[in-house]
């Protein structure tokens, strides 16, 4: 009995000193990682991936090396995420919503006027919800590590302000590739024109498409401003971004090898959210400040917006999977106090 309780000790204690760094660190091998997102270097989710490779050299002893592709080098977030199925990419971080092509639950996070505050999200993602979606991505050949943060969406356009429901009808916006944001301009009235961000600029620049929705860090990041003139704050979908990993890579890493990517996506995580939200407060002002023209929506309008959306909720809650989307109500509920 004695023997077997030394035993279960051992099996408690080895995983502790892998993850403290003790002695079977040195059984880190070394290994090189391509690590793609669509976003320019200054932007949050960048600054993120940046912060990420240094601590993945600290943690590994400079074995491990992330070698970072931003601005869409490596194709869009549709096809990178292909690329890490294939084995091809070893990591990238975009909107989780867009999973929902691979896993219909991702469409929940979507949905709009969900959350309150990043803060909140926060709570959701790290929480039973975000992990129970997370367990369902290695049968598409994906590992998610950890939810980062992209940001309260608003959109911009070139043709006239938009201050109320009826000024948004007939806009043509460029939305991301998922089903929910396609929906979500429609049924307000605009006409939804899903894209690779690594084309928007271009499209909003030939006048493709009249405007387009991101949080205001992209807007000022990407320079939407120089080929814009209006901007709504419309905070109408909040999206977490989560961090992925090809299982194909992964399956081949020993346990140490993914205590240290594990630990740096969460330690990163927690700078990237701060770094985001400190530049979500700023950018605002910096737009205003390139000369386009900021409006916010009033209370009374963006009640009819989300009275617009309403059956568009409901369509997708029978699409995504009511057990799905009431989960996380529930636990929304929960974060709320309610």
């Amino acid at each position: 009995m004695l023997n077997r309780l030394t035993k279960m000790a051992l099996g408690i204690a080895l995983p502790l000193a892998l993850l403290a760094g003790g002695p079977a660190a040195a059984e880190i091998r070394e290994h090189q990682l391509k690590f793609a997102s669509a976003n320019n270097k200054g932007h949050p989710q960048v600054t993120g991936m940046e912060k990420f490779a240094e601590l993945v050299k600290d943690k590994s002893g400079g074995k491990i090396e992330i070698k970072l592709f931003p601005g869409g080098v490596l194709g869009g977030d549709v096809q990178t995420v292909s690329a890490l199925q294939g084995g091809v990419i070893e990591m990238t971080v975009l909107n989780a919503g867009i999973l929902a092509g691979n896993v219909k639950q991702f469409g929940a996070v979507d949905l709009p006027f969900l959350f309150n505050s990043g803060e909140e999200a926060d709570k959701v993602m790290d929480g039973a919800f975000g992990t129970g979606l997370m367990g369902l991505l290695p049968d598409t050949g994906l590992v998610g590590l950890a939810y980062w943060e992209l940001g309260f969406r608003n959109l911009t356009n070139n043709r006239h302000a938009v201050t109320s429901l009826d000024a948004i009808k007939g806009l043509k916006i460029r939305t991301i590739q998922s089903p929910i944001p396609i929906e979500l301009f429609n049924s307000l009235g605009a006409n939804a024109v899903p894209l690779p961000y690594t084309e928007l600029y271009t499209a909003l620049e030939t006048g493709t498409v009249d405007g387009q929705e991101n949080p205001a860090a992209n807007i000022l990041n990407a320079k939407f401003y120089e080929v814009q003139k209006y901007m709504t704050v419309t905070r109408h979908q909040y999206n977490p971004q989560i961090v992925l990993i090809s299982k194909k890579f992964w399956d081949g890493l020993n346990d140490e090898e993914k205590a240290v990517l594990q630990a740096a996506a969460t330690e990163a995580r927690d700078y990237q959210r701060q770094v985001s939200r400190e530049l979500d407060k700023k950018a605002i002002d910096e737009i205003k400040a390139t000369g386009m023209q900021v409006d916010e929506l009033s209370a009374e309008e963006t009640q009819k917006f989300r009275e617009a959306v309403k059956p568009m909720i409901e369509k997708f809650t029978a699409e995504i999977g009511s057990d799905t989307v009431n989960s996380l109500f529930k636990e929304l509920n929960a974060v709320r106090g309610n």
